[in-house]
């Protein structure tokens, strides 16, 4: 089997070939290897997997399953892991501030792991939010033959005779502080929403990302949205095995299939399917890694003109594993394609265009869950960009499954978010009223922190379409109701959300994609000529490292240059 692979040109030969490479060798003896297992390719088989959460405990073992159709594809698999940090456990405390940091340690050690033992080609498992971008990241950035692999989704929990989610419990967090819903009934729900292994079940971030892999053509079509529970990984993940070895036979690289255009058609999935908004942090984080320009803007004019077709939560009925007996991502791309929302040319990890595996898929006019392009939910996307005075640098809203798209109120103005869920916790919060929340950007937070504890309480309270809350910090793809993240240039930069007074007039349009800070320009002047920029309580560690590199988050919230400096490919060592 491993004569179709010459391996004087591959990375591996720098620790497997040749007299000088003896001592690397005898590594490779010491872990069972024989003479002919040496001479294979090296494909490194990267597992997010751990004990942290539901999100990554089946991941160590589909990864151990890849290396059987490695093997047959005649490659030599070696298993390593990285970290993760999962969002639902981090969430609403100190702990979210280590969340998109993680995504650039995972992306990191990726690298420095391929690096320095000079792997082939990568399979990578991934299944809690930060970790698929992470892993994606790292593929682009080393371009070796790579197959992104999602671990699977979690099986929707039953409560009162309804499918729910981890989100209906941060609601329910709200409903028991405004004192309508006893502990019990808290204590019942808690116990039941999250049944078994898999990442979390609506179109939250870690399901928005699953179907970016397929989307942008780095995964095998219709493997995401599988669940975790489900025996079928298994054959997922012995073919992914396999089909990475084709990809290295035939020298198929993750930026020979992420084109400009293979960007385009993953912002058109994220928009079609209601997608979570860190879409727009991690799409341009993944084009920095191919040199391409990408950013929140062009992600925005997508969404724009993007139509609104997968009933799915938290805006909608459906979770993943019922968008899986749909016909998975897949059925969404083959009426998107109908419609001419979707480019076909774009190459995947099959070796085919995308379009040819779109014309593999029969569309099911009995499924429910995907509506066809002519007669979608609604007729653009469900995420808008804005862009304003208060946003010179953007900001972006979920609005699937809203029916109020304008707002304008009072400002009321904190400075972290614990302050803010205080408020709410209180229920000092006035209907009408503009929620700000700042110095949680990328920098200022550092780590730019998700609000879903925050959200989540005011909408347990009856109170999420009856305010809005921006901030320069981001949401969890689970949040619903008028909340816009990424406002930027974030408070730490003296971005015009910093120079914010209580009781400012502040209105919102995701029609006309707007969000603008009522206050006469001298006003604000005034207000600069007194502001200060703030010191943090991280001034040593991982997160003030992160903090002062970190760029905008417009471009992705990334700290390298990425392949716009690069003078060399890992991948031609």
């Amino acid at each position: 089997m491993t004569q179709k692979f010459d391996k004087s040109r591959l990375p591996s030969r720098h620790v497997s070939v040749g007299p000088e490479r003896a001592p690397h060798r005898s590594y490779y003896y010491a872990m069972g290897l024989t003479e002919e297992d040496i001479a294979r390719p090296f494909v490194g088989v990267v597992s997010a997997g751990n004990d942290s959460a539901p999100c990554n405990t089946t991941l160590d073992a589909q990864a151990d399953i890849a290396r059987r159709g490695v093997e047959e594809g005649g490659g030599m698999p070696r298993r390593f892991n990285t970290i993760t940090v999962t969002d639902g456990i981090a969430m609403g405390h100190q702990g979210m501030k280590s969340s998109l940091v993680s995504r650039e340690v995972i992306a990191d050690s990726v690298e420095l792991s391929v690096r320095g033992h000079c792997y082939d080609a990568l399979v990578t498992f991934a299944g809690c939010d930060k970790s698929l971008p992470g892993m994606m990241m790292a593929m682009l950035r080393l371009n070796v033959p790579s197959i992104f692999v999602y671990g699977g989704s979690i099986l929707p929990g039953r409560f009162h005779d309804k499918d729910v989610t981890v989100v209906d419990v941060f609601e329910m967090v709200g409903q028991h502080a405004a004192g309508n819903c006893p502990l019990k009934e808290l204590t019942a729900l808690e116990k039941v929403a999250c049944p078994g292994h898999g990442a979390c079940g609506g179109q939250f971030t870690a399901n928005t990302m699953a179907c970016v892999g397929e989307a942008i053509g780095l995964s095998l079509p219709n493997s995401n949205m599988t669940p975790a529970p489900y025996k079928s990984r298994e054959e997922i993940a012995v073919a992914a095995g396999r089909q990475v070895m084709t990809l290295l036979e035939n020298n198929l690289r993750p930026r020979d299939i992420c084109t400009r255009s293979a960007f385009e058609n993953a912002a058109r999935v994220v928009a079609a399917t209601g997608g979570s908004t860190n879409a727009a942090l991690h799409l341009p984080a993944m084009a920095n890694e191919c040199g391409i320009e990408f950013d929140l803007f062009d992600v925005a004019e997508i969404f724009k003109s993007t139509p609104y077709i997968a009933d799915l939560k938290p805006g909608g009925r459906y979770v993943a594993k019922d968008m899986h007996e749909a016909g998975g991502v897949y059925m969404a791309m083959k009426t998107l394609l109908d419609g001419g929302f979707i480019d076909p040319e774009p190459m995947t990890v099959t070796g085919k265009t995308l379009g040819e595996n779109i014309d593999e898929i029969t569309w099911n006019p009995d499924q429910k869950v995907f509506y066809e392009v002519s007669r979608p939910i609604t007729p653009t996307g469900g995420v808008v960009g804005l862009r304003g005075s208060l946003a010179p640098e953007g900001a972006i809203v979920k609005v699937a499954g809203m029916d109020r798209l304008q707002f304008s109120g009072p400002a009321r103005v904190f400075d972290c978010e614990e302050d803010a869920f205080s408020a709410v916790e209180k229920r000092d919060i006035a209907e009408g009223c503009v929620i700000v929340i700042r110095y949680e950007g990328p920098k200022g937070g550092p780590g730019m922190r998700e609000m879903l504890a925050t959200t989540a309480a005011l909408y347990g309270q009856g109170m999420g379409e009856k305010v809005a809350l921006i901030t320069d910090g981001r949401f969890s793809g689970a949040t619903r109701g008028f909340c816009i993240g990424h406002v930027g240039p974030e408070a730490a930069d003296g971005g015009p959300i910093a120079l914010v007074e209580d009781g400012d007039t502040i209105t919102i349009d995701a029609v006309a994609g707007t969000i603008d800070l009522d206050v006469d320009s001298a006003i604000l002047d005034e207000r600069r000529k007194v502001w200060r920029p703030r010191t943090n309580d991280y001034q040593a560690g991982a997160l003030w490292r992160y903090a002062q590199g970190v760029g905008p988050a417009y471009q992705g919230a990334v700290t390298h240059p990425g392949a716009k400096a690069e003078r060399h490919v890992y991948a031609d060592i």
